[in-house]
């Protein structure tokens, strides 16, 4: 193979990634809207939703980093989706990444779904809501041990329950 032939090739990739993605591939080969068990039309979140908690869970927007008020806390409970009000993360594996975003160690199993996300060429694997396919955010590999998982979180994406107080019904 010569040197332009190689160029080429390494010049096309981006495309590619952006082909895979428009296909929705996802890592475990089915795309978000196969893991929402609540499905409902983008208009109807559009009116249950503050305008900017919509625009993150729904458009997949990302809010600025530093701006939620979850980054500060410190109690025990759990952080559930903003729109279906469905656990995502108990508390106890929530840390300070220095990121600007809620962080946590791990989700609460089988609560969210993830999919490559290309939007910055290089791929990522953004995670979903199982319930309701709403945004969270994205999980990285530079996270604290046993683990290594830092699963970045929108903090708009969440709401927060303390221990202790009951947990709003599931929106149906």
């Amino acid at each position: 193979m010569d040197r332009r032939r190689l160029l080429t090739g390494i010049s096309a990739l981006p495309f590619l990634h952006w082909c895979v993605a428009a296909a929705g591939e996802t890592e475990t080969g089915a795309t978000v809207k196969q893991f929402a068990v609540l499905n409902r039309p983008k208009a109807e979140w559009k009116k249950l939703l503050e305008p900017a908690r919509y625009e993150i869970l729904f458009e997949e927007d990302t809010e600025r980093p530093g701006s939620s008020p979850l980054n500060r806390e410190k109690r025990m409970g759990l952080y559930i989706c903003a729109a279906c009000y469905l656990p995502l993360f108990d508390a106890k594996y929530k840390y300070e990444s220095g990121t600007g975003w809620p962080s946590f160690t791990q989700p609460i199993e089988g609560r969210l779904g993830t999919k490559k996300d290309y939007k910055l060429v290089w791929p990522r694997i953004e995670y979903h809501c199982a319930r309701c396919g709403g945004h969270q955010g994205h999980v990285f590999d530079d996270g604290p041990a046993p683990r290594g998982e830092r699963w970045c979180n929108n903090g708009l994406a969440l709401l927060f329950v303390p221990q202790g107080e009951a947990l709003p019904a599931l929106r149906t």
